[in-house]
């Protein structure tokens, strides 16, 4: 707690010390949003970008890029597309008039045929490439025989090549303009979009062919630039593919720089397979390829220009601020960058999504408040009990007293006197079932000129009185019930809110000493994510090649794990692969500290298909075991869906996280609200914790339970009504702790009292449990089975239904296995 405060208070000591910094901080900050503004959001890149397309060449006479640069923009930005033509012209006019006049042609030439053909268009994204092929092969053959009146093959040759690069470069600027349009994008670079890229910016870079400064290539220093900046971002593979493509756009627009594409791809892929360097590294990567393609390539001549170009790359990509190359990362996947982008991107919608299960959590909590508040006793209850019993006196002066002559005597002079005998009346004939005792009705007669017609009305008023105090009483328990339901729901989701909000721990050391330790021992793990080391709960995942069916994990690495954690861990689910060269995906869990086995006999009446009795075991995800029975009333198909549907619904609730109580007065509520039929339905919970044992039996007009413990037989009993008839009831829980080797032995009342001439049935079932020679659940089912029936002379009179579950340590199958190294690292 020191730590963390000192680490609070710190920082304000030095807010004086920090302020230039923070200065000077805001004001890059500032400077850089004055860039991107300038440049993206204004447009003034395209412009840039235009000029240096204007100037590119193809083969040192082609120019293909302006018409589709142009195109592209004028589709996706609009009003920008001034700026770009502008461009364009710009940059064609510092090669010539004509390529200037060509230009300008071409984009109108482009703009008048596109605008007449939009009407008829349906995909006008799908039908652009064309308009630029056929523009450029037009556009080429008019402007050839304009300046030759003449045409040749070979012009019309060169034509179709310029269209179709034309067609091409469209393609690419329609994918790779968007990626530098828009100062915000979040979603990551596919690998064409950054081949597009890449094209677009080696051919923005042919437009600097013939610039130099102090006799040094500014392409070749840009383009080495651009290699050394991809392959530190992204590695070998894009490097490499950086270089590749770069060089070949180059090798194209000027045949002479041929060889720079292999100096280009070697220095990408040297660079990148030296990235873990750093800057440094990068930097070194692509000096050694210029010595090496400078000694032994073409341009050994010129070897000394060639590494001054190298060495005026290097500077500028050291210069090169760690943001830019950080922001590019984060949109190439299979960078430590993208990662983390992705893990910020995941952590925020997770702190959403908590936020939202919280905020509903306190609407539920908001209401069962609201419910439960007319439960709590308050001081205006009894005024509103004073209150009706006026309402109800009143009820019966308007039909009696209103109309007599005595009124002003009894209810001005005598109120108190008068009230308090209509006060006895009311509880007399309520306590005397509607009859008034002699001695109260003598005094009535002498007091009251109208006895008998104030007693009839007030016995007819009693009736509405009394049906209103039970329509209330009704009321109050369903809100009382909604205010429970609401409560379980919101301990649910606020539980759940924590869960999720709850950060998966950094857990990369442990996950590097686990992988070391188990490729010492020889087992090849592609991949180990740990989500949690807790005690009792450790969740780790696996990613192994496939083992062909030797079942390794569970006989290897789960021993191996379990001497590593200090706890037996055992594989929870696993998911092969279908082929020889796949994975696996392996869980590996905690083991419980105890495991049931279960075993059920069951029999409907009269040998029938069809049993009224349902029973379930659930394995519930919070380390729980339930075992659950119940009893639909009478027999047939409709008593088999009355205890089939309550199973369900209980089974579904439970899972959820809701208590069990809750559950169960969410079920009776269900039951008892769905239907006017006297239908009703017996349950017999019992809930098992597998770390414990302790075990927690809810029985709702259920036959009593049994356990076995040795030579001991211990009874479970608790009396509630059946599911269903009333919509609120008290659920008694009976806690027992069970041990090893107890045997849990729950039943019907087919099967408790199923024994024909029997007085006793609790004596009689502890008789024939204790006189079971075996352990096997299923064999105790079918024996306790077998003798009701037995002595009811083979007839079955009732469904009957026995689950036994037996309660067991939990012994791994495969013993630990001691990992010595791992246990000496961590230490």
């Amino acid at each position: 707690m020191e730590k963390v405060e000192r680490n609070l208070i710190e920082p304000i000591g030095d807010v004086n010390f920090d302020r230039p910094k923070l200065e000077f901080a805001k004001g890059i900050m500032k400077f850089q949003s004055g860039l991107e503004t300038f440049f993206i959001k204004k447009g003034y890149l395209l412009l840039i970008i235009g000029f240096l397309l204007g100037r590119a060449l193809i083969l040192a006479k082609l120019t293909p890029f302006c018409l589709p640069f142009f195109a592209a923009v004028y589709f996706i930005r609009r009003d920008k597309a001034p700026l770009a033509l502008v461009g364009l012209v710009a940059g064609a006019a510092t090669l010539s008039i004509t390529n200037t006049v060509s230009a300008f042609g071409m984009a109108f030439l482009f703009l008048f045929t596109f605008r007449i053909a939009k009407k008829w268009l349906k995909h006008e994204l799908r039908a652009l490439p064309f308009f630029v092929f056929f523009t450029l092969l037009g556009g080429g053959l008019l402007k050839t025989f304009i300046l030759t009146k003449n045409m040749t093959l070979y012009d019309g040759m060169m034509a179709g090549v310029e269209a179709s690069l034309g067609f091409i470069l469209t393609l690419i600027f329609i994918q790779s303009i968007p990626l530098l349009s828009f100062s915000k994008r979040r979603q990551s670079l596919k690998t064409e979009e950054i081949v597009c890229l890449i094209i677009m910016l080696a051919s923005v870079m042919t437009g600097t062919i013939g610039w130099s400064v102090y006799d040094l290539s500014v392409e070749h220093i840009m383009s080495r630039y651009l290699v050394l900046l991809f392959a530190f971002v992204a590695g070998a593979t894009v490097g490499s593919t950086v270089g590749v493509v770069t060089g070949l756009i180059f090798s194209l627009a000027n045949v002479t720089s041929f060889y720079h594409m292999s100096l280009l791809a070697f220095a990408g892929l040297l660079g990148g397979l030296l990235k873990e360097g750093r800057k440094i590294g990068v930097a070194a990567g692509l000096f050694i390829a210029t010595l090496l393609m400078g000694m032994y390539g073409e341009e050994s001549a010129n070897l000394l220009k060639t590494v001054l170009e190298t060495a005026v790359a290097i500077f500028l990509f050291l210069l090169t601020p760690q943001a830019l190359s950080t922001r590019l990362a984060k949109h190439i996947p299979g960078t430590a960058e993208y990662a983390a982008e992705q893990q910020q991107y995941m952590r925020k919608m997770r702190d959403v999504t908590a936020q939202r299960v919280a905020q509903f959590s306190n609407v539920f909590q908001a209401l069962s408040k609201s419910f439960s508040s007319y439960d709590e006793p308050s001081e205006w209850e009894e005024e509103e009990k004073d209150r009706e019993l006026d309402y109800f006196l009143s009820n019966v002066t308007g039909k009696t007293c209103q109309s007599c002559f005595k009124k002003d005597h009894c209810w001005a002079r005598n109120f108190d006197t008068t009230y308090a005998y209509m006060e006895n009346i009311m509880s007399d004939l309520d306590e005397n079932n509607g009859a008034l005792s002699p001695r109260l009705s003598r005094e009535w007669e002498k007091y009251c000129t109208r006895s008998k017609k104030v007693t009839e009305v007030i016995q007819q008023e009693l009736t509405f009185f009394y049906a209103n105090q039970k329509l209330k009483k009704q009321v109050q328990e369903s809100r009382r019930l909604v205010a429970d339901q609401l409560r379980g729901v919101s301990e649910v989701m606020g539980d759940f809110a924590k869960e999720i909000q709850r950060e998966r721990e950094n857990h990369h050391k442990q996950e590097d000493l686990i992988l070391e330790a188990l490729q010492d021992f020889g087992i090849h793990i592609e991949q180990v994510e740990i989500y949690s080391l807790e005690q009792r709960n450790v969740d780790i995942d696996m990613t192994i090649p496939y083992c062909q069916g030797h079942g390794e994990c569970e006989k290897l690495i789960a021993p191996m794990l379990s001497d590593i954690l200090g706890e037996t861990i055992v594989v929870n689910s696993e998911e092969c692969s279908t082929y020889p060269n796949g994975f696996c995906h392996v869980t590996f869990r905690s083991a419980k500290a105890f495991t049931v086995d279960t075993g059920v006999a069951h029999a409907a009446k009269g040998g029938g298909f069809i049993s009224g009795d349902s029973y379930s075991t659930i394995e519930l995800g919070c380390g729980k075991f339930a075992i659950a029975i119940s009893d639909g009333m009478g027999n047939g198909e409709r008593a088999h869906i009355e205890s089939k549907e309550t199973l369900q619904l209980l089974q579904k609730i439970l899972q959820s996280g809701i208590k069990e109580k809750v559950a169960i007065k969410s079920v009776n509520s269900v039951l008892s609200l769905r239907t006017t039929d006297e239908i009703f339905s017996t349950l017999d919970l019992a809930m098992i914790d597998l770390q414990n044992a302790g075990g927690e039996f809810l029985k709702i007009g259920s036959s009593p339970s049994f356990i076995k413990r040795g030579n001991k037989v211990l009874k479970i009993q608790a009396s509630n009504l059946p599911m269903g008839i009333i919509q609120e009831f008290e659920v008694d829980v009976v806690s027992e702790q069970l041990k090893a080797e107890d045997l849990l032995i729950m039943m019907s009342d087919g099967i408790f009292e199923g024994p024909k001439h029997v007085e006793n049935f609790d004596l009689w079932m502890k008789r024939k449990i204790s006189e079971l020679k075996t352990n096997d659940p299923q064999d105790v089912a079918d024996l306790i089975m077998e003798e009701v029936i037995r002595s009811r002379s083979g007839s079955i009179e009732d469904d009957m239904t026995v689950v036994v579950a037996k309660i067991k340590h939990n012994t791994p199958k495969w013993a630990s296995i001691p990992v010595h190294s791992i246990r000496q690292k961590a230490n």
